[in-house]
């Protein structure tokens, strides 16, 4: 080995973890404010005396149900107030019972196991399609948009530069905006991408991708699953795109049940808590 060589090596290895860094900042960035801004509304809310009793609310509720500080954040900033007259923040709410999802028994886990269900959308998407590469996107409740939940096979690149995506040049978000499965044979060559998308995609090894809706029963987009090949494709036979229509709707109202059962229950033990516990100091669990 050359003189050059162990030097080469450690420029390399500390390029990659300042690059990690860059990656873990913006991740923190894109979730602090949205943390920051719940924190004062409760704060207001409940007139607790600093921005710790807010965080420590927040995660009491969070732990209890298994929802995650950012879910419970983008509820929390977009859920119209409490009537200050009622002592339930959803008095009038009516409860749905789970709904079922025939290709996965993930939910059979435990209610309320998101993550355990994201990761079966995925995988049947994955097992369908025959790509080694994909992921679940949810739809952002405080940005708009798509945010990535749940992915595999991907570079952190990737999982970086389309942690976020807004309304158009990729083909999660046409098939957001037309709320329909968007098939891109060739990466490289079709004219939806916007060029800082494809270049991304193409350094992360993808050739062509599959992207569909996970669809409420009243045909709302609530969030996406996309599978990526590292070869063009020719498209979907009819029996894996009836597949993937099934997931798609499956997955869309369960997702729908679990926003409206139990993100909501969080946030109805998480005002609970704040009511009981007015102008006291919460200590993080």
């Amino acid at each position: 080995m050359s003189a050059a060589g162990p030097a080469a090596a450690d420029d390399d290895s500390e390029l990659e973890r300042l690059r990690s860094e860059v990656r873990d900042l913006r991740a923190r960035a894109r979730v602090y404010p949205l943390i920051s801004q719940a924190q004062g509304l409760l704060q207001e809310r409940y007139a607790l005396p600093d921005g710790e009793s807010a965080f420590a609310l927040m995660q009491r509720a969070s732990q209890r149900y298994n929802v995650k500080l950012r879910t419970l954040a983008g509820f929390l900033v977009t859920a119209p107030r409490p009537d200050g007259r009622e002592q339930l923040w959803f008095p009038r709410r009516v409860r749905q019972p789970e709904p079922a999802l025939t290709f996965t028994s993930a939910h059979r886990s435990g209610s309320g196991s998101r993550g355990a269900v994201l990761k079966a959308v995925l995988s049947h998407t994955l097992a369908v399609t025959g790509a080694g590469m994909g992921n679940v996107q949810l739809t952002d409740q405080a940005r708009g948009g798509l945010r990535i939940e749940e992915h595999t096979g991907h570079t952190p690149e990737f999982v970086d530069f389309f942690a976020h995506v807004g309304d158009d040049g990729t083909a999660c978000a046409r098939a957001a905006r037309d709320v329909a499965p968007v098939t891109v044979r060739d990466v490289e060559s079709d004219p939806l991408f916007s060029e800082p998308a494809r270049r991304a995609i193409l350094a992360a090894g993808s050739r062509a991708c599959h992207s569909v809706p996970l669809t409420t029963a009243s045909g709302l987009c609530v969030g996406m699953v996309s599978a990526h090949l590292d070869r063009p494709v020719q498209g979907l036979t009819t029996a894996q795109a009836k597949a993937l229509d099934i997931v798609g709707g499956q997955a869309g109202r369960w997702l729908a049940w679990h926003d409206h059962t139990v993100v909501l229950d969080a946030l109805e033990h998480l005002h609970a808590l704040g009511r009981a516990g007015r102008g006291s100091r919460f200590r993080r669990s």
